[in-house]
C-alpha cells in the first residue's frame, strides 16, 4: 500500500537548512493499522503531510497503492488525495450550520457524484461509524464524540485507500478518546481498512499493530506490537 525509501525533506530557513526528514524507509502493507509517533520536532508532521500528499519529498521515493508521489505536480497531488487518502483531525471541520449527512456528503460533491449515489454512499458511511440515528442533526446538536464520527464518516466516504488520522482524541475527554479508538479498531478489523495515526500519545499508539517512532528526521524504531490495547479499555498511563 505505501512504500516509503529514504525520504527527506530539507526546508530552507535564511542561510541554514533543516531536515525535517532525513532517510526515512519504511512500508505499510494494506489492511494494517499503525502508528507514528513522535515528540514536537521529530519530523512526523512532515512525514503526516508527505504520506496526505499534501507535500511532496525533497528526495527519495514514495509510492501510495501503486502510485509513484514524489515528482507529482499540486493538481496531481489534489487528484491522488481525493481518491486515495480520508484525513481525519484533531479539530472536527464540520460545517455549522450543515447537518452531518451534508458534511459527510461534501467529498462526494466536490468530485461530482451524483445527488443520489452521493447520499446513499454519505449515509453507509455515518453507519459504518454508529450514527445512522443521528444524520440529520448539526453539529452543535452532537457530542464531541460524535462530531468526530461524522468526521470520520467524512473521510470514508470515498472509500479511501488509507485513513489518515492526525491526533484524532486530542480535542476529546479520556472516556471518548477511547470510544473513537474503538471505531478505528473496528474499521481496521472487522472492514479491512488501513488505518494510520500520527500522535504524539502513546497510549493511543498502543491500540495499534506497530508503531513506527521518529526523532530528529529518522526513524529510531519500528516494531510490532505484539499486545495492542484491546478496544473499550479504559485508559491506564504507563
Amino acid at each position: 500500500m505505501i512504500q516509503i525509501e529514504n525520504l527527506t525533506k530539507v526546508y530552507q530557513m535564511g542561510e541554514s537548512e533543516v531536515r525535517a526528514l532525513d532517510g526515512a524507509s519504511f512500508d505499510i502493507d494494506k489492511g494494517e493499522m499503525v502508528a507514528i509517533m513522535g515528540p514536537s520536532g521529530s519530523g512526523k508532521s512532515t512525514l503526516m503531510s508527505i504520506i496526505g500528499c499534501l507535500d511532496v519529498p525533497t528526495s527519495g521515493k514514495y509510492i501510495l497503492d501503486g502510485v509513484a508521489v514524489e515528482n507529482l505536480d499540486e493538481a496531481k497531488l489534489a487528484e491522488v488525495r481525493g481518491r486515495k487518502i480520508g484525513f481525519v483531525f484533531q479539530q472536527f471541520n464540520l460545517l455549522a450550520r450543515t447537518s452531518a449527512l451534508e458534511n459527510v456528503m461534501l467529498p462526494l460533491t466536490y468530485a461530482g457524484v451524483s445527488g443520489k449515489e452521493r447520499q446513499d454512499r454519505a449515509m453507509k458511511a455515518l453507519g459504518r461509524v454508529g450514527l445512522a440515528e443521528r444524520m440529520y442533526h448539526a453539529p452543535n446538536e452532537l457530542s464531541g464524540g460524535q462530531q468526530q464520527r461524522v468526521a470520520i464518516a467524512r473521510a470514508l466516504v470515498n472509500e479511501p485507500a488509507i485513513l489518515l488520522a492526525d491526533e484524532p482524541t486530542g480535542a476529546l475527554d479520556s472516556k471518548t478518546g477511547v470510544e473513537i479508538m474503538e471505531l478505528f479498531q473496528s474499521l481496521y478489523k472487522d472492514h479491512g481498512q488501513t488505518v494510520i495515526l500520527v500522535t504524539h500519545d502513546s497510549y493511543v499508539a498502543r491500540h495499534t499493530n506497530r508503531i513506527i517512532k521518529l526523532s530528529d528526521g529518522q526513524i529510531v524504531s519500528d516494531e510490532v506490537n505484539a499486545n495492542p490495547i484491546k478496544a473499550g479499555m479504559p485508559r491506564t498511563e504507563v
